[in-house]
C-alpha cells in the first residue's frame, strides 16, 4: 500500500535525518544483558502490579531520562532546530513580537517556553524581541534539574515552573512549545484493548500486535491548559513539532539513542522516547477550550515566509567564512526532504489577538 510522506503509519526520520526501525515484536532483545536502573524498577513494578501500559512506560522512561542528563548535541541523543541555527529562534521571536505589537502592546506580558532545552531558542528569540522594544520576564516550564541548570547559565533571571498551571495569570503570554508535545506519553490500543508491556523470558515485550490506535490524554491536557490561559489572559502560542495533520491509526512511538533510532523497549530510561504529534487532535483540544487556532503549516515554508533566506544572506555577508555552514543550516531547517516538511506548526491565540505572522 502506498503511504503518504506525512502518514502516521510511516516511520519517519527526525531532525537528525535517521530512519526509524519497525516496531512490534522485533523490540525484543535476545541474549544476556545488564538491566538499566530504570528497567530493574519497571520489572519490579510489573511483577507487583501486572503489565504496564505504554503510556505509563513512556512517562516513566522520559521522566528518568530527562532528569538525569542533557540529551542535546553531539554528546547527547538528538539535535533540535534551535541548536542548528540562531535563525530559527530569531524568527520565532520576531513572530511573537509582531503579534504583540499588532495586539496593541499590552503590558505586563511574559515570554514562556515549554521544555526549553538549554535555553538556546529563548536566547535567540528574546534578542529579537528586545530589538523590537519588548523585554518580557522569562518563564520556563521545565522539570529536569540538569536542564534547569543549563538554562540558568543563559537566563539567570528566569522563573521556573513544573506545570503550565503554575504560570502567572495576570497578563498575556507569548508562548512557544518546540518539540515539547512529542515527548508527552501516548496510549496505544489494538482491537479496542489497551496495549501493555510484559516481562517474559527475561525481556520486556508488548502484549499484543495489530493495527494500533494512538491517543494522548497528557498532550490534550497540556494543549487545553495552554489554550485556557490564552483565552483568560490574552496572548499567542506557537506549537512546533513533527507529526501528522490528520488523526489516523498507526504506531508512531519511537526511540532515539546517540542520534540513531533504536528499539522502543531497549535501554529504558537511557534513550529518548517520542511519538508523532496528531495536530488535528491539538487543534480540537485548543478550540474546545475556546481559543482560536490557525491553519497548520510546514516548518520550511513558514520560515521562508518570515524571511529566513534574507536572514541567512545577511549572516553570510557578515561572516563570509561561515557562508557554507549558514546555508547548510538553512537547508536543513527548510528543505522538504529534511526538516522542512516533517516538522509542522500551528498557532493558538486568544480571541481578539492576531494570528502570528505567516500563519492563516
Amino acid at each position: 500500500m502506498a503511504v503518504r510522506a506525512d502518514d502516521p503509519r510511516r516511520r519517519l526520520p527526525d531532525g537528525d535525518e535517521r530512519q526509524a526501525p519497525a516496531a512490534g515484536r522485533a523490540d525484543l532483545r535476545h541474549g544476556e544483558r545488564r538491566l538499566t536502573p530504570l528497567e530493574s524498577a519497571i520489572v519490579e513494578r510489573i511483577k507487583a502490579e501486572g503489565p504496564l501500559t505504554v503510556e505509563a512506560y513512556m512517562e516513566a522512561c522520559n521522566a528518568y531520562y530527562y532528569a538525569t542528563r542533557d540529551p542535546l548535541g553531539a554528546r547527547g541523543d538528538f539535535t533540535t532546530a534551535p541548536e542548528i541555527s540562531q535563525m530559527f529562534g530569531e524568527l520565532v521571536g520576531a513572530a511573537l513580537a509582531d503579534a504583540w505589537q499588532r495586539a496593541g502592546k499590552p503590558w505586563p506580558v511574559r515570554f514562556v517556553e515549554l521544555g526549553p532545552g538549554r535555553g538556546t531558542l529563548a536566547a535567540d528569540a528574546l534578542r529579537v524581541m528586545r530589538s523590537a522594544r519588548l523585554d518580557p520576564p522569562i518563564h520556563f516550564v521545565e522539570t529536569s534539574p540538569t536542564l534547569r541548570a543549563a538554562q540558568a547559565l543563559q537566563h539567570p533571571g528566569a522563573h521556573w515552573h513544573d506545570r503550565i498551571d503554575e504560570l502567572p495569570d495576570d497578563g498575556p503570554l507569548l508562548l512557544v512549545a518546540n518539540e515539547f508535545l512529542d515527548a508527552l506519553p501516548v496510549r496505544q490500543h489494538v482491537g479496542g484493548q489497551e496495549r501493555r508491556i510484559e516481562f517474559i523470558g527475561g525481556h520486556l515485550a508488548f502484549d499484543r500486535d495489530g493495527e494500533i490506535v494512538e491517543t494522548a490524554p497528557a498532550r490534550d491536557e497540556a494543549v487545553a491548559a495552554i489554550a485556557s490561559r490564552l483565552v483568560a489572559q490574552g496572548g499567542a502560542a506557537l506549537v512546533i513539532d513533527y507529526g501528522h495533520p490528520e488523526s489516523a491509526p498507526g504506531d508512531t512511538l519511537q526511540a532515539l539513542h546517540a542520534h540513531r533510532f533504536a528499539r522502543v523497549l531497549d535501554r529504558p530510561g537511557e534513550q529518548d522516547l517520542t511519538a508523532h504529534v496528531d495536530f488535528a487532535a491539538v487543534a480540537r483540544a485548543a478550540r474546545a477550550a475556546g481559543a482560536e487556532v490557525t491553519l497548520l503549516a510546514e516548518q520550511g515554508p513558514w520560515l521562508e515566509r518570515l524571511g529566513i533566506i534574507a536572514r541567512a544572506a545577511a549572516l553570510a555577508a557578515t561572516a563570509p567564512e561561515r557562508a557554507g555552514e549558514i546555508e547548510e543550516a538553512r537547508a536543513r531547517l527548510c528543505r522538504p526532504d529534511r526538516m522542512g516538511s516533517l516538522f509542522k506548526l500551528l498557532a493558538i491565540h486568544a480571541p481578539g489577538w492576531p494570528a502570528p505572522a505567516g500563519l492563516g
